[in-house]
């Protein structure tokens, strides 16, 4: 049974624990007794919390054989959250010797309104050093490894998000996204995951990376699951300054529309110009293309501006706002910090004032021509990386690999973008594709995805580990 209930969907899951076919105690006993057999192998989660987890999973077996009102549909649903997310009396160290031992007064936003919904909290993930730094491996804690081939690297900063989503672990699990830190280990470990609109999830108890940069994102098998999570993460929360006062959308009311009459962009030039995706890589985003014609959109190439320019000034902003967080600490405890973190933080305190201003002038140009540019199209779609995850233990590839995306002109720029499965490299390890969209359409981009993934199947495919 273990093994049927770790790879069910949340919407399953959540059917089966109402209709009262499925307990959330059982559920819960079921990934944990999964997670003790991977996680000496995948090294997913900083803290384990599954006492407290039984705990709760009892609470919500009890709400609802007593006809207390099951909390909505993500009652008796586990989850973990990345560890630079706060949960209250739990440990929360940003994977970094600098905090491993604070322990919050109170829940981020993000984990009081799954908690608020009925979800179960199962623990902190492992992520890169302060959602920066990379796979490191002189921290108090070993880094995430990817279960289609554990050899590799899982993708960052929420590398155990993706690890333990998956692997089976947990069916959901949140990240962090400055520069595409949830769709990367998204792409690498075949997962659905969004980066939403900027200021529509709140950041109220995330510890920040880079503060005009910064979002959270849910990390799913499926796109269904990822839409059903969104709703209950987005909305206005005044803690947050960034947070956009804004009515929430129903992010799963077209998910069965499908895409026929719609008009589609394709970036080509990010794989083909802008940077040489390997060919592997370049012939799924183009038969992703080929599916979608297939079942009647309107495809067709186009062009924004060149890939480095946007990733250009969101290297800017996020050195420059990401060593401000850190300047004290580095003065301080620089040998605290894991080497890879250190050296990419450091350069912040060389970018000048007006360098930093010019960045964001640039930002609100581009954010212009690209709101222009889009009301030509519904969506768009483009690479995410452009080539599969390499191996953890080789530095030297893990830094030339790393730069190789197309997911940080979408943090710059503000807007959604959702990756999904799109097939697998001949080496067996996931590829995948990026759908972006207009500011606040996340229910467009759950629309065609989900057209796409009932068409192919891929979120199907599961680790064998």
């Amino acid at each position: 049974m273990s093994g049927t209930l770790a790879f069910m969907s949340i919407s399953e899951a959540a059917r089966r624990i109402a209709e009262r076919s499925l307990s959330p105690l059982e559920l819960v006993d079921a990934l944990i007794e999964r997670s003790e057999r991977l996680d000496p192998i995948l090294n997913a989660y900083l803290l384990p919390t599954f006492e407290q987890a039984r705990e709760a999973a009892r609470a919500a077996e009890t709400s609802g054989s007593t006809g207390g009102q099951d909390r909505g549909p993500l009652h008796g649903i586990p989850f973990g959250l990345k560890d630079i997310i706060d949960t209250a009396g739990i440990r929360t160290t940003c994977h970094s010797k600098i905090l491993e031992n604070n322990i919050p007064r109170e829940d981020a936003e993000v984990a009081r309104r799954l908690k608020s919904a009925g979800a179960i909290l199962m623990g902190k993930l492992s992520t890169h050093e302060f959602a920066f730094g990379g796979p490191s491996f002189d921290l108090p804690w070993p880094p995430a490894r990817n279960p289609w081939n554990i050899a590799h690297h899982p993708g960052g900063s929420s590398s155990g998000s993706g690890a333990a989503v998956a692997s089976g672990m947990l069916p959901l699990a949140l990240g962090s996204d400055t520069g595409g830190s949830v769709r990367n280990p998204s792409s690498c470990c075949g997962l659905v995951g969004i980066k939403p609109t900027y200021g529509l999830v709140p950041r109220s108890g995330v510890f920040p990376l880079a503060y005009s940069l910064d979002n959270i994102g849910p990390m799913t098998r499926t796109v269904e699951d990822n839409a059903l999570v969104l709703q209950t993460l987005a909305g206005p929360c005044p803690r947050d300054p960034a947070s956009a006062q804004r009515p929430v959308d129903d992010f799963r009311a077209g998910l069965s529309l499908g895409v026929k009459g719609l008009r589609i962009g394709i970036l080509e030039h990010f794989h083909t110009e802008d940077m040489q995706a390997e060919t592997e890589t370049a012939a799924a985003i183009q038969a992703v293309a080929d599916v979608l014609r297939s079942l009647g959109a309107s495809v067709e190439p186009t062009r924004v501006q060149p890939l480095q320019t946007y990733a250009a000034g969101n290297r800017i902003l996020l050195t420059v706002e990401g060593y401000a967080v850190h300047r004290r600490w580095l003065t301080e405890r620089p040998q605290d910090y894991a080497a890879m973190t250190r050296e990419k933080l450091l350069p912040g305190a060389f970018i000048s004032g007006p360098d930093y201003v010019d960045a964001l002038r640039l930002r609100t140009r581009l954010r212009d021509e690209f709101e222009r540019h889009m009301a030509h199209f519904d969506a768009l779609i483009c690479v995410s990386s452009m080539e599969p995850p390499c191996r953890i233990d080789d530095a030297q590839e893990v830094a030339r690999t790393y730069p190789r995306q197309a997911r940080a002109p979408f943090n710059f720029l503000g807007c959604p973008a959702l990756v999904t499965p799109c097939g697998f490299h001949s080496s067996g390890l996931p590829l995948s594709v990026q759908w972006v969209g207009k500011a606040f359409d996340e229910p467009m981009l759950y629309r065609i995805a989900a057209a796409y993934e009932r068409e192919t199947g891929w979120t199907d495919r599961h680790p064998s580990i």
